[in-house]
């Protein structure tokens, strides 16, 4: 898949089939659209394109409002978005910066300046709740008699519904706020996971016997936090087995090193001799959630935290034995190797 920063690039095609939206997560119910658009785009012998934004329109709000509270919990990260775009059979994503300039643009020139002149759009498929342009003032009627004077198709998807409930971002936070990892799992169509560049971190897990595997993600609020047993992908030929802490470490001192930063801590379960004690450095890894223990607790000393973690290992062991034997064997897709 081919990823642009913005639309305005000589290395783009000409035309294209085009879906719109934020895309968190890439649920089933994206998945069903992005399976409608790339049919469409085939049969008009055009590539597929998904506009997406960065950083999410209700992020880029809360931070003008100065409420950042009223940002969504964030499913993935755009590294990860884009892997499950591309697993999608995505030909093209383009990254529109979500700024002042775009939030301003009236709905109209929207549709002219960057669908028609800038895309070069033969079809555009939209979700049955879309709205843009300035204030939201455009939705699917005025994109379709925009269609119809301009020279390309225009369809609506509805929503997708799992036993009768709507797949949807909100659900899927919803579900992992709850700690429901089956029930994400069920939403998502895979099991949840998280991505990234091993990182150099404190430490300390080392000085308590538990060395960890760090991920540093720079979005503050993510949908999931807490205390998981989670497959290790990237490292060997089969997943590791683990124990992951996502959040910001109660129990550390707020001035330590990542100190107030989300960091997703992972400790194998069986470290492979192979890779060495350092050997887990620089590589991107991909971390599946797929139970939550427990959330984050907060210890009153580094003992009863190592007894803490030396529990949850405990705990994961049996999670693990009570999977079923083909569980593990699942889910073991190889970690995308573009630096994103």
């Amino acid at each position: 898949m081919q990823i642009f920063r913005g639309y305005q690039h000589p290395g783009r095609a000409p035309a294209c089939a085009l879906t719109i939206g934020n895309f968190d997560g890439v649920h089933r119910g994206h998945q069903a659209m992005l399976a409608l658009l790339k049919n469409e785009a085939q049969h008009r012998g055009i590539p597929s394109c998904v506009m997406t934004f960065e950083p999410h329109p209700r992020d880029y709000f809360a931070a003008l409002a100065g409420k950042p509270l009223l940002a969504p919990a964030r499913i993935a990260t755009l590294r990860d978005k884009l892997t499950e775009l591309a697993r999608c059979g995505i030909d093209q994503c383009v990254v529109l910066p979500f700024n002042s300039p775009l939030a301003s643009q009236a709905a109209e020139d929207f549709i002219t300046e960057v669908l028609v002149r800038g895309l070069g759009v033969k079809y555009v498929l939209v979700g049955d709740d879309f709205c843009f342009g300035a204030k939201r003032r455009g939705d699917y009627t005025m994109l379709d008699n925009a269609g119809g004077r301009l020279g390309f198709d225009v369809a609506r998807m509805n929503s997708y519904e799992v036993h009768g409930a709507r797949v949807s971002s909100s659900a899927v936070r919803r579900a992992m706020a709850a700690g429901d990892m089956e029930g994400v799992t069920s939403l998502l169509g895979r099991p949840y996971s998280m991505s990234g560049h091993v990182v150099h971190g404190r430490k300390l897990g080392r000085d308590l016997g538990f060395r960890t595997l760090n991920l540093r993600f720079s979005h503050w609020n993510p949908a999931a936090s807490g205390i998981f047993a989670v497959h290790v992908h990237g490292l060997s030929a089969t997943p590791l087995r683990g124990v992951a802490n996502l959040g910001i470490r109660p129990s550390l001192d707020p001035a330590d090193v990542n100190g107030g930063r989300v960091l997703l801590e992972t400790y194998c379960l069986d470290w492979p001799a192979s890779l060495g004690t350092d050997g887990g450095y620089g590589k991107i890894v991909r971390v599946e959630l797929l139970h939550k223990l427990h959330d984050e607790l907060k210890y009153d000393g580094l003992d009863s935290l190592k007894a803490g973690i030396a529990k949850d290992c405990g705990d994961a062991r049996t999670f693990f034995a009570s999977m079923h034997p083909n569980t593990a064997c699942q889910n073991t897709r190889q970690t995308t190797r573009d630096r994103i």
